[in-house]
């Protein structure tokens, strides 16, 4: 019978799949009924051909392999939507997560002891010292301040990655949940109508066997976001607000060339307002890449290169009007600064549908 799918979301963690998989087997035995959900990110070291490989040797295991999406927290979704299974659990790829845990936390959901279990690595009894991160561990402490404002839940870890549930919970929260970024358990608590009951089992959090973390220092920036989304998200969209906010930065940088070109070198006001919004797109393209596009975001010379091209063109129409109107407005009379800012907000707008589609999208 089965009682609990482990769901992993993974991104080139083709060597730890086999060795963790074992783990799970020794940590729930025959007792347990289990599987092991496998949703990679269409990873380039064969992941997900690693998992068919396991799923052959074992049904146990199961694979899904996405194409175009990304995320930590939106891979759990469809990890939810995936199983029969009345129990579902979310722990890490990459072994920083003990197994050895599952038994104890589905132990407590399933007696009605808890609404959600949770593995922290902050909760009495737990370590982080194989972590190595004092940076990251700060960063943990900051963001678990304001996820217990968010949620009014008492956590010592609301950021964890490694938590278990009801199935029929999880599921009934799937169409509120914003599934943007990697924390997918502040979106849980935070969506639920009513506090979860939450019981904290203390975690001995491991260092990664091998390969990259995925984490960077974005993270910060994808956590804000998903506050932004829970709580204001539903009256502008959390993708075209941060679409904005990077719009916003290249708006400083636009008027610093501006101004360079106009009063210290002494261009014409066409050539200078061209310059401006080339050097401000390239800007706006690396740090939408970085950031607001992050789940989808470009690696490799060649795909940052086909993306900034990408970008360019798509926004050509958007910077012709820009320049076109602003200079219109310049000759016209109006001041230099407003002509600017008018030929900004024309270009925005078409910026923003066009890169969504065409550079971090599908066609």
């Amino acid at each position: 019978m089965l009682d609990l799918a482990i769901i992993l979301p993974t991104l080139n963690e083709r060597g730890n799949l086999g060795p963790l998989v074992e783990r799970i087997d020794a940590a729930l035995g025959e007792r347990i009924g289990w599987e092991v959900i496998i949703v990679d990110d269409d990873s380039r070291d064969g992941t997900a051909d690693e998992a068919r490989a396991l799923a052959l040797a074992d049904p146990r295991v199961r694979v899904i392999q996405r194409i175009g999406r990304r995320g930590l927290a939106s891979a759990a979704i469809e990890g939810f939507c995936a199983t029969a299974a009345p129990f579902v659990a979310v722990m890490d790829a990459d072994h920083q997560h003990d197994p050895a845990l599952l038994r104890a936390m589905l132990a407590a959901v399933r007696t009605g002891e808890a609404d959600i279990a949770v593995a922290s690595r902050f909760a009495e009894g737990a370590s982080t010292a194989d972590w190595a991160a004092p940076e990251r561990e700060r960063l943990s402490a900051f963001a678990n301040g304001l996820a217990r404002r968010l949620t009014g839940v008492a956590l010592t870890d609301p950021m964890s990655g490694y938590f278990l549930l009801p199935a029929a919970t999880a599921r009934a929260l799937v169409p509120r949940l914003s599934g943007i970024g990697f924390k997918i358990l502040l979106d849980l608590l935070a969506t639920a109508d009513t506090p979860m009951r939450v019981k904290e089992f203390p975690l001995q959090f491991a260092a990664r066997r091998e390969g990259e973390s995925k984490l960077d220092r974005a993270i910060l920036f994808d956590f804000l976001a998903g506050l932004y989304d829970k709580t204001l998200g539903r009256v502008i969209p959390t993708r075209f607000a941060l679409f904005g906010t990077v719009g916003a930065l290249g708006v400083i940088v636009h008027f610093a060339v501006l101004t360079a070109l106009l009063f210290v070198f002494g261009e014409g006001f066409a050539l200078a307002q061209t310059a401006a919004v080339l050097v401000a797109m390239s800007f706006n393209f690396w740090l939408n890449n970085w950031l607001t596009y992050r789940d989808k975001r470009l690696k490799g010379a060649g795909a940052v290169l086909r993306g900034w091209l990408g970008f360019c063109a798509t926004c050509a129409v958007g910077a012709f009007a820009n320049v076109g109107i602003a200079t219109f407005l310049e000759d016209k009379g109006v001041l230099w600064a407003l002509a600017a800012l008018a030929g900004i907000v024309v270009g925005s707008v078409w910026n923003y549908a066009l890169s969504s589609r065409f550079v971090w999208g599908r066609f």
